[in-house]
């Protein structure tokens, strides 16, 4: 299991992303730790708005922010097939969408995805990561559903106070 050593650090960052109060405190931390532990270039973080249909990225390296409608791009398809999707070669993908590459002018090479359940197993947000070296595979899928499942606790909890906030 290549991501043995990974747990010990991940005990360290759980108590750091305690003290993080938002998700504007709390997204680049995840961040940082699931690009190093994975070795991929960038992350997104995609929360999903019921009400609006719609996915965006709360953090998402080196863009503003992302709009996706929820059955749109590998995001949409992450949500609606309610599983990680791993893609070694996204342009061949019908789902990919390929204008946000455009866009931004990064080119996606590979990226993997897994949705964020809360804790009703409704998901609340999709996490994704491009371009790792060599692409993905299914120990990084089996991570990817771990890491998820850790930070969904965080993530519920500060779009409920998001929520509060905006009433």
């Amino acid at each position: 299991m290549k991501y043995k050593d990974t747990y010990a650090k991940l005990a360290q960052f759980g108590r750091e992303l305690l003290h993080r109060n938002s998700l504007v405190e709390g997204m680049p931390l995840i961040s940082k730790y699931v690009k190093e532990v994975i070795q991929a270039e960038r992350c997104s973080i995609f929360m999903y708005d019921f009400e609006k249909q719609e996915l965006w990225t709360t953090l998402s390296d080196g863009v503003e922010k992302i709009k996706v409608a929820s059955n749109k791009g590998i995001v949409g398809h992450t949500l609606n097939v309610k599983k990680p999707v791993l893609e070694n070669n996204p342009y061949s993908n019908a789902h990919f969408l390929s204008d946000v590459d455009k866009e931004t002018g990064y080119t996606t090479h590979n990226l993997i995805t897994a949705p964020i359940f809360n804790s009703k197993r409704q998901i609340i947000g999709i996490l994704e990561l491009l371009n790792k070296e060599g692409g993905f595979d299914e120990e990084d899928v089996k991570f990817m559903i771990f890491f998820a499942h850790y930070v969904s606790g965080f993530l519920e909890l500060t779009s409920l106070y998001l929520k509060e906030d905006s009433k």
